[in-house]
């Protein structure tokens, strides 16, 4: 390597590992524990058919993932969407429900989980009677929270024509609406 390169090369490592501990020293130093049916703030966010409470917040995290654990109580999900900068992670805890991922439909049971990367088309839809649960992680977390509670000011029942009627708020926080939710 010639010097020149090898220096550029130092250089760009040690900004790189100095960025790291930065961001360390900005995490939590302790852990935490959230009970169940209990949302990190207090709060109660209603929406889409269910209860959405968060247990991991981006600011637990520095931005990094954000976990919600969502109660269902009626069928069905979201528009079929994309996001632009997050990875999105399902697990069943309870219930059925379908995920679709790309050109891919999953059936999901208890245990089961569904990966969403990035920028690919995905939704998901309850599909079994009854309460499902269902976890949802977001990384980074992005702006994912304030987008469920600006959600939240729409209702608690997942609104008729979605798709457009909530697109200008699903592109404010870096998700483009594609198209219906999944039909069950």
């Amino acid at each position: 390597m010639k010097r020149r390169r090898f220096l550029q090369f130092s250089l760009a490592a040690a900004a790189l590992a100095m960025e790291a501990r930065a961001t360390d020293a900005d995490r939590p130093r302790k852990g935490f524990k959230i009970s169940s049916g209990t949302d990190r703030h207090a709060e109660e966010l209603l929406i889409m058919g269910g209860r959405f409470d968060c247990k991991v917040s981006g600011k637990d995290t520095n931005g990094d993932l954000c976990i919600y654990d969502t109660i269902r109580e009626t069928k069905g999900g979201p528009a079929l969407h994309r996001h632009h900068y997050q990875d999105e992670w399902f697990y069943v805890i309870r219930g059925e429900f379908i995920v679709k991922v790309g050109d891919d439909t999953l059936e999901l049971h208890p245990g089961d989980s569904a990966f969403g990367p990035r920028r690919i088309p995905h939704a998901f839809a309850k599909v079994s009677e009854g309460d499902g649960q269902l976890l949802i992680l977001f990384q980074p977390a992005g702006s994912m929270e304030e987008f469920f509670h600006q959600m939240s000011k729409h209702g608690s029942g997942i609104p008729g024509k979605q798709e457009v009627v909530l697109k200008k708020l699903w592109e404010q926080h870096g998700m483009e609406v594609l198209g219906p939710p999944l039909q069950i």
